[in-house]
């Protein structure tokens, strides 16, 4: 199963919260959560989800001073981007 970047949450069908950032999506990729969210048995391919996230410079929060949903400047992350 490929998830596609729902950025404006229009596509039809069930989607998957993530905060926008790679240490994020890397989470949710080890505990396996997108399938269980989607309801989906084998793979799930989050190859463009990570290509957008990359390109788009999004924050990793592992940097320390920073708490969820803060940027490296401590800026708020203004909405979660949903996957399908």
């Amino acid at each position: 199963m490929l998830l596609v970047p729902d950025e404006r949450r229009r596509l039809p069908g069930r989607g998957a919260w993530l905060h926008p950032d790679l240490h994020c999506l890397g989470l949710a990729e080890r505990r396996q959560a997108f399938g269980r969210a989607l309801r989906t048995v084998g793979p799930v391919d989050a190859s463009a989800l990570r290509a957008l996230l990359e390109e788009a410079g999004r924050p990793d929060h592992t940097d320390p001073g920073n708490g969820p949903g803060r940027t490296s400047d401590g800026k708020r992350v203004e909405k979660p981007m949903a996957a399908r």
